[in-house]
């Protein structure tokens, strides 16, 4: 998608602080960290939201899930705890419609989030 923001960061025409990426996933800091470590983990391929997944995007969803626990634990925030979270739409939160995880860590989290 033209416009999507996290697109341009997957396709290079913006920077971010990349922390990971392969042939399917990128993941980079977030501008706006919530915590001490606070990384999106985005699929490089387009899905707006997770409303628009279909049966075939079973795989990448759990790719972005089990590299989201990976940073935790590279960051050294997986055996504290961490909150993975996924906003969807705008109610919830969502403002870059582009699929992706926040992994949020290195600091005690409340419940409810907000």
């Amino acid at each position: 998608m033209a416009e999507c923001l996290f697109c341009k960061i997957v396709n290079r025409e913006i920077n971010a602080t990349i922390v990971y990426e392969d042939d399917r996933i990128v993941a980079f800091d977030d501008i706006n960290p919530e915590g001490p470590t606070h990384v999106l983990v985005v699929p490089r391929r387009h899905i707006a939201s997770l409303n628009d997944l279909t049966p075939e995007d079973d795989q990448i969803v759990g790719e972005v899930v089990r590299r989201g626990a990976a940073i935790a634990k590279q960051r050294g925030v997986s055996a504290g705890g961490f909150r993975s979270v996924f906003n969807t739409n705008r109610d919830a939160g969502q403002t870059v419609f582009h699929i992706h995880l926040h992994l949020i860590g290195g600091r005690p989290l409340h419940w409810p989030p907000g």
